[in-house]
């Protein structure tokens, strides 16, 4: 699985990198077809708090997922799009399993 991950208009630090590396590691184990993901993360224009943006887009066999989330930092945003990206790929499977 090759994971990609993107910072737009800031510089991640390597502890934000390596945070989004085992995220998206760990949706590997639910989805076993997954060919990889890719994170991008971005502050956004508003003056709210929760400017924080992390975009998971998870690339399986025939169409991709793509989760968005905002957070008040960056590890909040990547851990809510990570447990959004389980949930989505655990159904998927399920679907999958009953056809």
């Amino acid at each position: 699985m090759k994971i990609r991950f993107q910072a737009v208009n800031f510089t991640a630090t390597p502890p934000l990198i390596e945070f989004a590396t085992k995220r998206a590691k760990k949706i590997e184990l639910f989805y076993s077809q997954l060919i990889g993901v890719e994170i991008t993360t971005k502050l956004s224009n508003s003056t709210d708090t929760e400017n924080k943006l992390a975009e998971l887009r998870c690339l399986i066999p025939g169409d991709d997922v793509i989760i968005k989330k905002k957070g008040k930092s960056f590890e909040e945003a990547i851990a809510s799009a990570s447990n959004a990206a389980q949930r989505t790929l655990k159904r998927r499977k399920n679907r999958e399993r009953a056809v």
